[in-house]
């Protein structure tokens, strides 16, 4: 069995952690709920959300990890033995998203290479994704070509690959989302009525709170999807951060570094809203923020490119390639999650490990693929959303999996372990840990009643 590595500073965990939470969900659904949940009303739930409900789980997760020196799989049954059933589901999870994950990572490739090689009109044609995604072969290869680079990194380790990749493609991804940020704000267009529209107005849309016709059932919705955002942009309860945790080193600042991994979340997340939200109102009006998800990402955004003109394609390489890294990143961490566990677990080498999940990954982000031709079928999910294979598989690690983790976590530590299990660790070097008192009301009492109306909401139940 390969020896436990660590991180070799607060920042490679904090980049490498922050790396995980950046991911596709920022920048393909915050923007969208942003716009729809009343702008600054969604954002002011979001950060005091982050500051109370994700710090609390982020922390747990992490501090599990440090305490046990375990992958999620096995960490579990190392605070209580017959607790392992959590660990096993906690690993279950991100080998779930991974075969998914890493086909929308191809879909990502493949229209950074059409802006590279083409005009942007190429890509906003209508069709263009759906023709994409239908082929048989395109999608696969780009799948194939996305999961070899993730499994490459984790290969390479703790050092050399996930932290060493993270130091690099972290700070280029901020570079270019500021980037793309600043020049969205001074974007404008003229309708073919005269009307002008323009980025700061689109800023407006995002930022200030829009009351208007706000019902106490309206608010219940911003506040359980800003929780719901906040639940899966953070990367926890999915083994992650149990997995990172782990390889943190015993005299880091932990309380510190989560801190830092919040800030990095949140201000990712809202900068992602500044890139999309003042480009789309410029072009499409109000009108072209109803889209979320892919949609958004492959259908809409590159509508816009096209409508910028030459600029759009360089614009389009820079956004594509910042996505591209945020996929990355995010892929790698859920494969560490899997890999640390089986490597835990069943003692193999980290080799092996990731030939071996690799292969199950690969052969079923294979099916997914198949899932929008070969194999296409129409499932209807309790949400009454029409699904395939991806939606599937999204909305039972999603939905059903990550917030029964998640509870689970609260009530072992919360009302079994004791919240002091999660404080002695925290503040194990004679670190004060901030919000300490809030982590123990949240972590007992209210973490839990939050994430079970979560889980009710994702079962069409509340």
């Amino acid at each position: 069995m390969e020896k436990r590595n660590t991180f070799k500073g607060s920042i490679g965990f904090v980049l490498a952690a922050a790396g995980s939470a950046v991911g596709l969900g920022n920048i393909w659904r915050f923007p969208y709920l942003a716009a729809r949940d009343g702008g600054g009303l969604f954002i002011v739930v979001y950060i005091i959300l982050a500051l109370t409900f994700g710090f609390t789980l982020l922390m747990t997760e992490v501090a599990i990890g440090r305490k046990t020196r375990q992958s999620p799989l096995t960490a579990y049954s190392a605070l209580r033995k017959k607790w392992k059933w959590l660990g096993v589901l906690a690993c279950i999870i991100p080998m779930m998203i991974f075969p998914y994950y890493i086909a929308i990572g191809g879909w990502v490739i493949k229209y950074l290479v059409a802006f590279i090689t083409s005009s942007p009109e190429v890509a906003a044609a209508d069709g263009y994704f759906g023709g994409f995604i239908t082929d048989v072969t395109q999608p696969l290869v780009m799948m194939l070509i996305f999961g070899i680079a993730v499994a490459i990194i984790v290969y390479m380790g703790v050092n050399k690959g996930i932290e060493a990749s993270s130091k690099i493609i972290m700070p280029l991804l901020i570079l270019i989302v500021i980037g793309i940020s600043i020049f969205s704000l001074t974007l404008s267009y003229t309708d073919a009525d005269g009307t002008v529209r323009t980025g700061l107005q689109g800023l407006k849309v995002m930022f200030i709170p829009n009351l208007e016709g706000m019902t106490v059932k309206g608010f219940l919705r911003v506040f359980m999807d800003a929780m719901g955002q906040l639940f899966y942009s953070l990367s926890v309860a999915m083994g992650i951060m149990i997995a990172y945790g782990s390889y943190v080193p015993k005299e880091a600042n932990m309380s510190k570094s989560v801190n830092q991994i919040e800030i990095f979340d949140t201000a990712i997340a809202l900068l992602a809203g500044v890139m999309i939200i003042p480009a789309v109102f410029a072009f499409m009006g109000t009108e072209g923020m109803s889209a979320s998800g892919p949609s958004l990402m492959f259908v809409t955004l590159p509508k816009v490119l096209a409508a910028m003109g030459p600029v759009g394609r360089l614009v389009g390489i820079l956004f594509f390639g910042m996505v591209l890294f945020a996929a990355l990143t995010s892929a790698i961490s859920i494969l560490e999650a899997i890999v640390a566990s089986f490597m835990d677990q069943f003692k193999v080498s980290r080799p092996k490990a990731v030939i071996i999940e690799s292969v199950i990954g690969l052969v079923v982000g294979a099916i997914v693929c198949f899932g929008y031709n070969l194999l296409y079928f129409e499932f209807t999910l309790p949400t009454g959303a029409v699904a395939q294979v991806l939606d599937i598989l999204d909305y039972l690690s999603n939905s059903i999996l990550m917030p029964i983790v998640a509870i689970s976590t609260c009530i072992l530590i919360g009302w079994i372990l004791g919240p002091k299990t999660v404080i002695d660790e925290v503040t194990r070097n004679g670190e004060k840990m901030n919000r300490k008192g809030l982590y123990i009301v949240m972590v007992k009492y209210l973490a839990p009643v939050l994430l079970t109306v979560l889980f009710l909401t994702a079962l069409g139940l509340f």
